[in-house]
């Protein structure tokens, strides 16, 4: 069984962050495993506090899962202090696993910044060129690359600017844009593009967690990057399809709707 790590921010209502990644490698047949960076107190509606954990117990959770199990794949997602970002990146260095997934929360779904403005040029300097895939959306993308992205042609050029900082592959992630739902991916040679229907609904909480951890997972199988995306984009489709309503906002995605439809149980 493939072993996959998420270091990310801790979700307490469980849409987002450590737990959408440990429900999505779970539901892909792997197994889970997580360093918990950050406690976020939130909900479906709103972000009411962040507490960001010790530099040393981070440290050595990444030292027990690699002197132990190992990985076959590391996605890591909201990283809240420069401290945590330097601690991470000197770890990851230590260990050298294969097949790193960033995704740069800096946001969360109702807007609360997860991200320091001023954290960026770390991420830039110190996190994006060990990685072998970044995953932004439109609004974290426009901030990594500095640039305005209006128009599909507007997410190949900041595509092409962030592939310079040293990621092996930039997927921007359109969501945020109007019509149907279009990512751009650039490996520093070819662009591709991933379309599908937009779903219209309100149910999104977790979704850029979900696609990043989806993405390390079908890597961590042996798939190449392009069919790697083809198939996260897949599955967080189908989990938006049928997403949840729960709680008084932006409720969860069904991350194990699949599972559930082939046991019957739905």
């Amino acid at each position: 069984m493939k072993r996959l790590l998420t270091i990310a921010g801790s979700d307490c209502s469980g849409g987002a962050g450590i737990q959408a990644d440990l429900k999505t490698f779970s539901a892909l047949g792997t197994f889970g495993m997580s360093v918990i960076v950050s406690v976020v107190a939130e909900n479906t509606s709103r972000v009411v506090s962040v507490q960001n954990i010790d530099n040393q117990i981070i440290k050595d959770q990444i030292m027990c899962i690699y002197e132990d199990i190992g990985t076959d794949a590391v996605k890591i997602g909201m990283l809240g202090s420069k401290d945590i970002m330097l601690q991470v990146k000197q770890s990851l260095l230590e260990y050298r696993p294969k097949n790193i997934v960033l995704d740069p929360v800096m946001y969360a779904k109702n807007g609360y910044p997860l991200m320091d403005v001023e954290n960026i040029e770390t991420l830039i300097t110190e996190l994006v060129p060990i990685c072998d895939v970044l995953t932004p959306n439109i609004p974290e993308a426009e901030h990594i690359s500095g640039m305005k992205i209006e128009t599909e042609e507007d997410m190949m050029e900041a595509a092409k600017i962030i592939y310079k900082m040293g990621v092996k592959n930039v997927l921007i992630k359109g969501g945020h844009s109007k019509g149907d739902a279009t990512d751009i991916l650039y490996d520093g040679k070819e662009f591709y593009r991933y379309t599908t229907k937009r779903v219209h609904t309100k149910n999104t909480h977790g979704t850029g967690c979900t696609l990043s951890s989806a993405i390390a997972t079908f890597l961590a199988k042996g798939e190449s990057i392009s069919d790697a995306i083809k198939h996260a984009k897949e599955y967080v489709t189908m989990a938006i399809e049928n997403s949840l309503e729960i709680g008084k906002g932006n409720g969860p995605t069904n991350h194990f709707y699949g599972l559930y439809k082939k046991a019957g149980i739905l």
